[in-house]
């Protein structure tokens, strides 16, 4: 199999103040074109730094992937590094002088001159367009080995890859191709899971399954390696499907699916509308709702309800309710939830209210008590949740807005 080194550039990342995300997405992309990254290398905004890195790869690799370091700012010097590498200098590409020129056009701005330095390309690279953003990118040989330096910006490196690398990367795929996918799941614990699925994880087992969790959210991934991309289709359809079945309805959807895509997707199939109402998620669920495009077909509106006079004033919450059981209660949810249906007018609605914490104001209600209110228009539900007083503030947050959004996934899959 063919061997890579991913070379991702900037101060941010050694310092740890941004996280590299670029390595592992072109790392499980290479894998599709039977490319196995063995090597991921991360270097400041240093020119001899970078040079140092290509340096001791070129004669290594069968390819090297270059990530950052191609903007307009002093900083930048992927392109300097390059051209040291090579032995050459670099010269004005007239092309992406005039591709700078209509991009800041199109909003109305002059050329910055600082930006010209992102024209520069070295003598014996192409550039490679950047239909996104100002950086082109560069593929160029040092010592016979295939570089490609891309942009930092996570959406600008993925376009570009798929516009000029991937292409490359067909042509001389050979040998071994892995092919992956994932199995989204919510409310079944890891170790349930793992339970479930023990024979299929085995580690000598083709294709591999694992599991990665984040705050309720349970991945189960599958990879399958094979001589051609067909046969590894083939295997990663009959796991996917032995997996789904097993778990049944904790599995809500596949790869980029999320619970809010896919409520919407129900939502949308049969017509109907949803509006929410937060407390302690201030916001969550319509953030997520509305990240998904198309989301004005079913979503409405939100009522973002943290004070109790706005309960009281936006969703009719009555304030002897509120003084009664305080506003943490399975009381003042159902309360919620009741006037964001009236408000609203929507075949669902959903309410949260709950303590995220650090602390709480209620000795006898611990952080990470939450109440999950869902209407249908003709019955209420509210769920309890306690998810944990040690879990930090944005955890329990991101996980009441996912529990809120499977109970509705689920309703809808009973209706």
């Amino acid at each position: 199999m063919r061997k890579a080194t991913i070379i991702s550039i900037g101060d941010e990342l050694i310092l740890g103040q941004t996280v590299d995300t670029n390595s592992a997405w072109l790392a499980s992309r290479l894998a599709e074109f039977g490319v196995r990254a063995t090597r991921h290398v991360t270097v400041a905004d240093d020119r001899e730094a970078i040079g140092a890195a290509l340096k001791a790869v070129v004669g290594d690799s069968g390819l090297v992937i270059l990530s950052g370091g191609l903007g307009p700012t002093a900083d930048d010097v992927t392109r300097f590094a390059l051209a040291d590498g090579a032995g050459v200098e670099l010269r004005v590409h007239a092309p992406s002088v005039e591709r700078l020129r209509a991009f800041f056009a199109a909003r109305s701005r002059d050329l910055p001159e600082a930006n010209l330095i992102q024209a520069q390309i070295p003598e014996t690279g192409t550039a490679l367009v950047n239909t996104c953003g100002t950086a082109p990118g560069i593929y160029m040989r040092i010592d016979g080995t295939p570089v490609f330096a891309l942009p930092g910006v996570p959406h600008e490196l993925r376009e570009m890859f798929a516009r000029e690398v991937a292409p490359v990367l067909t042509e001389t795929a050979v040998g071994n191709v892995i092919r992956s996918t994932c199995v989204q799941t919510f409310g079944l614990p890891e170790a349930e899971i793992g339970r479930r699925l023990s024979d299929l994880m085995e580690r000598e087992r083709i294709p591999q399954v694992g599991t990665t969790a984040a705050f309720g959210l349970i991945g189960v991934r599958i990879n399958a390696r094979s001589a051609s991309a067909e046969a590894a289709h083939e295997m990663l359809d009959a796991t996917r499907t032995e997996i789904e079945q097993r778990l049944g309805r904790y599995a809500f959807g596949r790869d980029d699916d999320t619970l809010a895509s896919v409520v919407g997707r129900a939502l949308r199939a049969v017509g109907q509308t949803l509006a929410t109402a937060e407390s302690c998620t201030g916001g969550l669920i319509g953030a997520q709702l509305t990240e998904v495009p198309g989301s004005s077909d079913y979503y409405v509106g939100s009522v973002v309800c943290y004070a109790n006079h706005v309960k009281e004033k936006m969703l009719g919450v009555p304030a002897e309710l509120l003084a009664a059981h305080g506003a943490v209660s399975e009381q003042v949810a159902e309360a919620m939830v009741a006037g964001c249906a009236a408000r609203f007018q929507t075949d669902y609605s959903l309410a949260v209210t709950g303590i995220a914490g650090p602390t709480s104001d209620n000795s006898e209600k611990p952080v990470g008590l939450v109440f999950i209110g869902l209407s249908d228009g003709s019955a209420t539900d509210v769920r309890k949740h306690l998810f944990g007083a040690d879990q930090p503030r944005h955890a329990i947050r991101l996980r009441a807005a996912y529990s809120a959004l499977n109970l509705l996934r689920l309703r809808l899959l009973d209706a």
